[in-house]
């Protein structure tokens, strides 16, 4: 029988609670035997902004599943640099990995993007995408911009599950409003953060 690996990507400035729920949550949901944590050199698709480096990331994550037997770090794309593409991680994960079942977790409102992905043919050959809903974020099958038949090859293999509402943005500028973040990240990662002087 195959292995079953969730694939959390993502730039994690910071990693936080809402972040390891969901990763549980797909755990369980999933039947997955570890979900890889996969965070990114460069996001294609967004701006930079105050992201943290590299290596502070990579910290903040491993202290935040350390004590979990069934998350891991998985570097490749820090390892890679530059603009970080989910086709060519996928490809290398695909290449570790042959046999295994690879579930590429993204947020609901990620849908309305997938056209603008790179290869996005290849990633649905090389991955099943488990979805999860983002509060206020309704989204309908004509809502994906993909040439057919995509969209009911993607659809077919949709699960929703539930996200807390916390963002890493908003704990950005709670640490550079001198706001508290208790509650929102582990403690290590707070630690971390603290000693850094991240998001000032």
């Amino acid at each position: 029988m195959s292995e079953r690996y969730g694939i959390f990507g993502g730039s994690f400035n910071p990693i936080h609670i809402g972040h390891l729920l969901l990763a549980q949550t797909a755990l369980e949901w999933f039947d997955l035997d570890r979900v890889l944590f996969m965070p990114c050199a460069v996001q294609p698709h967004k701006e930079p902004g105050l992201l943290a480096p590299a290596a502070v990331r990579k910290t903040m994550i491993e202290a935040a599943i350390e004590d979990h037997p069934a998350f891991e770090l998985l570097d490749i794309e820090l390892q890679r640099g530059g603009v970080s593409y989910s086709v060519d991680s996928l490809r290398t994960i695909r290449e570790k990995m042959p046999r295994a079942e690879l579930f590429f977790m993204i947020g609901a409102d990620t849908l309305l993007d997938l056209y603008a992905w790179k290869d996005i043919d290849k990633v649905l050959a090389l991955c099943r995408f488990a979805v999860f809903a983002r509060p206020g974020v309704v989204v309908r099958p004509d809502d994906i911009k993909l040439a057919d038949p995509w969209p009911e090859t993607l659809l077919k293999g949709l699960c929703f599950i539930r996200q807390l509402d916390i963002s890493s943005s908003d704990i950005r500028h709670r640490v550079a409003e001198g706001l508290n973040i208790r509650y929102l990240v582990p403690p290590q990662v707070e630690m971390i953060i603290s000693e850094h002087h991240l998001y000032r």
